[in-house]
């Protein structure tokens, strides 16, 4: 967007880490950006006592713009890359409203498992075989326990 950002939301709360800003043009009322004061491109890099406090300031931010705006629930959403600096974004979503909880690109196809679970896929990215994914599980837990 070309507009100017303090034009588009405004600061409602802060601390010495965080920022909560609303925004003041959109499809919803509430939606909201934490951010980090410091510089922080991806959730990754939080450390110190911001990733100390993020649980929490997240916790009581969302609880914050439910209770404001009577929205169901607030979908978290982190992307990265697009953007220079690290926005947590906190969309309040009404049963009618604009947000949902779709991550994957295309036409989202459900399938039941055999354990009655259902699981959400799509068309143009259909489900991988077990083995790869238990194998980057695998990965994962060898990474994090280092």
């Amino acid at each position: 967007m070309d507009a100017d950002p303090d034009l588009m939301r405004v600061q409602v709360w802060e601390d010495e880490n965080w920022r909560l800003t609303t925004a003041v043009v959109g499809e919803a009322p509430g939606f909201s950006f934490l951010e980090p004061k410091r510089h922080i491109r991806y959730v990754h890099e939080l450390d110190g006592e911001a990733a100390a406090t993020f649980g929490t300031v997240l916790a009581e931010s969302t609880a914050a713009i439910k209770e404001a705006t009577g929205a169901e629930l607030v979908y978290v959403y982190i992307f990265g890359g697009s953007f220079d600096h690290l926005h947590v974004h906190l969309a309040p979503q009404a049963a009618d409203g604009p947000f949902n909880d779709c991550m994957l690109k295309g036409a989202i196809v459900e399938k039941v498992l055999d354990n009655g679970a259902v699981v959400q896929s799509s068309e143009d990215y259909p489900l991988l075989p077990d083995a790869d994914l238990r194998a980057a599980a695998e990965a994962i837990r060898a990474a994090r326990s280092r």
